[in-house]
């Protein structure tokens, strides 16, 4: 069970993890503390909800067979929200040179071309000087509380991540390849990666009918990171289908009426680059570089342009010099060729429910 508590300061509603006695707020970094659950009274029925003295009671879960409430639709609300993480392991054996670049490059994107608010993207690069929006796995987890929170019908909602992922053995039998896909805080080594089960619980599964979520990962293992449950498998010609991933246990890994689109770096068994070869002076994740710059050169009128776009980048094939202001920011384009042979990768998209690639329209 998840209690909603307001902030203390700002009044954002906050969703505390399991377990614990106070919450930081992300956006004004105020301490709310939290009486013992256990002792809070319910509210009787109509009255104004104060989060700081009320219980809530917890959501229904989802139906696996019903994927969307019952009812008229939902009024529209519109906010934009992202959470940004790149991280670089600076000054360790792991350390990674682009990552701080893709979250600066990702940014600028969401606020120019998508019209994101400033103050409504969260950033987690080691370069904060506020040290609870480092990337540490505590932070991350935190941020994907409050990504999630207080979501409605028409919000359009970001995950990006630049930086190091891994697997592990997966021992419950839901994992069609029997390996877990970890995502790797910068204090992973100390604390842990964060699973994708996890990853899947905080952002996936609460997301109700009307809610978008579009999920950008530049890691390795990183195919099926969000645990959804159809995977999209492209040819090098462009023909594709929809394989499907859910579990065998039946436990169901799609969202509560609303829809998550991811692209990864690579597939699950595939190491993501780290490189300068699509950059003569800065290094970038490659995979970040594709995707923002299929969206400058016009690719990303649908899912699959956007998806064949990034995968020619990737190969090799993509020789076409066009590009915007993130690209530039990016500083030189790719030169014709320059990563042919270089790397093993192949962007992937993934999918709370199959579409038509061709047709559905892409936007954030």
């Amino acid at each position: 069970m998840h209690l909603l508590v307001n902030c203390s300061n700002c009044h954002t509603p906050l969703q505390l993890p399991p377990g614990a006695k106070s919450i930081r707020c992300a956006l004004c970094q105020a301490i709310t503390h939290i009486a013992d659950p256990r002792s809070i009274p319910t509210p009787p029925p109509h009255q104004p909800h104060d989060y700081h003295s009320t219980s809530v009671p917890p959501p229904s879960p989802p139906s696996p067979y019903n994927h969307a409430p019952p009812g008229p639709p939902p009024t529209v609300h519109g906010r934009k929200k992202a959470v940004i993480c790149g991280i670089s392991y600076r000054y360790s054996r792991h350390e990674l040179k682009g990552c701080i670049n893709d979250a600066k490059c990702m940014r600028y994107l969401l606020i120019n071309k998508f019209s994101f608010p400033e103050s409504s993207i969260l950033m987690l690069t080691e370069e904060e000087t506020d040290p609870h929006r480092f990337p540490t796995k505590q932070n991350i987890r935190m941020a994907f509380y409050w990504l999630v929170q207080g979501c409605q019908p028409g919000d359009s909602l970001v995950f990006h991540y630049s930086g190091h992922g891994s697997r592990q053995r997966n021992y419950n039998g839901d994992e069609v390849d029997g390996f877990d896909e970890t995502l790797c805080p910068l204090d992973f080594e100390s604390q842990g990666m964060i699973v994708d089960d996890e990853i899947n619980a905080a952002i996936v599964r609460p997301l109700p009918r009307g809610v978008k979520l579009h999920t950008i990962i530049d890691a390795c293992h990183s195919g099926t990171v969000l645990d959804l449950p159809f995977l999209c498998r492209m040819s090098r010609s462009g023909q594709y289908v929809w394989e499907d991933h859910r579990p065998r246990s039946g436990i169901w890994r799609g969202t509560n009426g609303g829809e998550v689109i991811s692209f990864s770096g690579c597939d699950d068994d595939q190491t993501s680059a780290d490189t300068s070869a699509l950059s003569k002076i800065t290094s970038t994740g490659a995979m970040t570089f594709c995707f923002i710059q299929a969206i400058e050169r016009g690719h990303a009128t649908t899912y699959g342009s956007i998806l064949n776009s990034m995968r020619s980048t990737i190969s090799g094939t993509g020789n076409d010099l066009g590009g915007g202001p993130v690209t530039s920011l990016l500083t030189m384009l790719l030169t014709g060729g320059s990563l042919s042979g270089g790397l093993r990768q192949e962007p992937q998209l993934t999918a709370c429910e199959p579409f038509d690639v061709y047709t559905k329209p892409f936007s954030l």
